[in-house]
């Protein structure tokens, strides 16, 4: 199993970015798969949620409006389209899934700054 985040760098405020995830190993297409984020000092958090065919679709309250998750099954790859971005947003995000553990990528640093 591999999860390859990449997309992540830094923007300044009211800025857009857009991470990629490139998932290997398994069968990428029957799982929901997340987005995590880690600011430093603080725990890791969800930041959104996709169902396996990307009929659900969740976020955490801090990002709705701002941030689309989305899903391509044949390219086996995940999205997520930060637009509006702040300084609070800073912070490592990954891509994960949950197979009877968790699984994640090594994940991609965002800066948000001027």
């Amino acid at each position: 199993v591999q999860l390859v985040e990449s997309g992540g760098g830094l923007v300044q405020p009211g800025g857009s970015l857009r991470l990629s995830c490139l998932a290997s190993g398994f069968s990428f297409s029957t799982y929901t798969m997340n987005w995590y984020r880690q600011a430093s000092g603080k725990e890791r958090e969800l930041v959104a949620t996709i169902g396996s065919d990307g009929g659900y679709i969740d976020y955490a309250d801090s990002v709705k409006g701002r941030f689309t998750i989305s899903r391509d099954n044949a390219k086996s790859t995940m999205y997520l389209q930060m637009n509006s971005l702040k300084p609070d947003d800073t912070a490592v995000y990954y891509c994960n899934f949950w197979a009877m553990e968790d699984y994640w990528g090594q994940g991609t640093q965002v800066t948000v700054s001027s």
